[in-house]
């Protein structure tokens, strides 16, 4: 009879935390299943106009398929799923003029598409978008509806999704960014706070289950590594370019520093294993400190009195561990240089200037100055000058703000 009142709490617990997860997964996407769906209804309804006695189905499939690539790179996206449709269209209307309308047509089609995309070097995800055109081309075929007006139906899907995804509602580039700095700084906190726990225990075990956590933040860092890559290239490729991209360039340089954040949280994270029980469990508190501090920090990434408490108490936690002595062991000297790059890494992401940080880590500065986060703009164009504007009598600019 006891045990489910022990278990009722941790289960409502969970319970809640899924609610919390799926409402922020639904709050997140929200936006884009409301435009996808708008996008597909508009379509559906300009090629019903436009082609007479048709079902336009591929209209509101383009359009979906356009919206649903990731933000970032949804112009480029939309292209290469949108070349699937066209190519599985293609296929499928020669696999019904050469065979009959049955299964040997489909096969034939899907076949036929998919070697198309692999010839043509397209990603694994168009392949399948071939397949599934040209699978729907060759069982929707009627008389009425030839090959081109279901090319025509494809072009309006592109067409709507584009006007929405380029012109009226682009991607907001800073807003994603943050999205994934976010998810980082999260998966770094509680790396740190695991092995902060870890390090209380004493045994084999606890080393194990620290080693096994260190490899959880490969997926956010590798997120970071790709996010700082295609930034560039999608301010190059869409809309924003139109657009001043300073915060753009400003949030790239953000991501540089948290890249190197989570390497230094990694290299303490390292070094905590070879260390002896008791400098373990005397350094323990000193890394729970430092998640709490990555917490606050991902809690508001637009917030300057966030970054001002979380350099506070990251300084806090590494002149409270102390320096290395000259006559600690090479693995204890290398665990007081890993809090302190912890610490000097936090301070550089919360904005203090690089040639400042060992002054402040070493009481020298006393009031270091926190810049203000930039804001996330909503659209290029309603927050950001265009550059046409700028070219007259404006000086270059450097990308480094400070």
């Amino acid at each position: 009879m006891g045990e489910p009142l022990i278990g009722g709490p941790v289960h409502r617990q969970r319970l809640r935390h899924l609610v919390v997860e799926t409402s922020e997964r639904l709050s997140a996407h929200a936006s884009t299943i409301i435009l996808a769906v708008i996008a597909a209804v508009l379509s559906w309804t300009i090629a019903g106009g436009l082609i007479n006695d048709h079902y336009p189905f591929f209209a509101p499939i383009a359009a979906v398929i356009a919206l649903n690539a990731s933000g970032g790179e949804r112009g480029a996206r939309a292209l290469q799923l949108l070349a699937g449709v066209f190519i599985g269209i293609l296929c499928g209307e020669a696999a019904v003029f050469f065979t009959a309308f049955d299964t040997m047509a489909m096969a034939v089609a899907m076949s036929l598409a998919m070697m198309v995309a692999v010839a043509v070097g397209a990603e694994r995800i168009v392949i399948g978008q071939a397949a599934s055109s040209a699978i729907l081309t060759t069982i929707f075929v009627t008389g009425s509806n030839p090959g081109p007006g279901r090319l025509v139906d494809a072009l309006i899907g592109a067409g709507v999704a584009l006007l929405f995804s380029q012109l009226l509602f682009p991607a907001r580039l800073v807003a994603l960014l943050r999205r994934i700095e976010e998810d980082a700084l999260n998966e770094m906190a509680r790396m740190l706070d695991a092995v902060g726990h870890s390090l209380e225990q004493d045994g084999d075990d606890a080393n194990e289950q620290m080693v096994n956590r260190l490899g959880d933040l490969s997926r956010p860092m590798a997120e970071l590594s790709r996010a700082r890559e295609s930034s560039m290239s999608t301010v190059r490729l869409s809309t924003l370019r139109w657009g001043d991209t300073e915060p753009v360039m400003d949030e790239d340089e953000i991501i540089e520093r948290l890249i190197l954040l989570g390497e230094s949280c990694l290299f303490l994270a390292r070094t905590t294993t070879s260390m002896g029980d008791e400098e373990r469990r005397e350094l323990a508190p000193i890394v729970c400190d430092m998640a709490a501090v990555l917490a606050i920090l991902a809690d508001d990434l637009s917030s300057r009195q966030a970054r001002e408490q979380a350099v506070e108490q990251a300084l806090t936690a590494a002149r409270g561990y102390g320096a290395a002595s000259p006559d600690d062991d090479p693995v204890t000297q290398a665990t007081h240089l890993a809090v302190e790059m912890v610490a000097s890494d936090i301070m550089v992401f919360a904005g203090i200037r690089f040639e400042d940080v060992e002054d402040v880590l070493q009481g020298e500065m006393e009031d270091p100055t926190i810049p203000s986060p930039q804001g996330e703009p909503w659209l290029p164009w309603l927050s950001w000058r265009p550059h046409w504007r700028l070219r007259w009598g404006r000086p270059g600019r450097s990308f480094k703000r400070r």
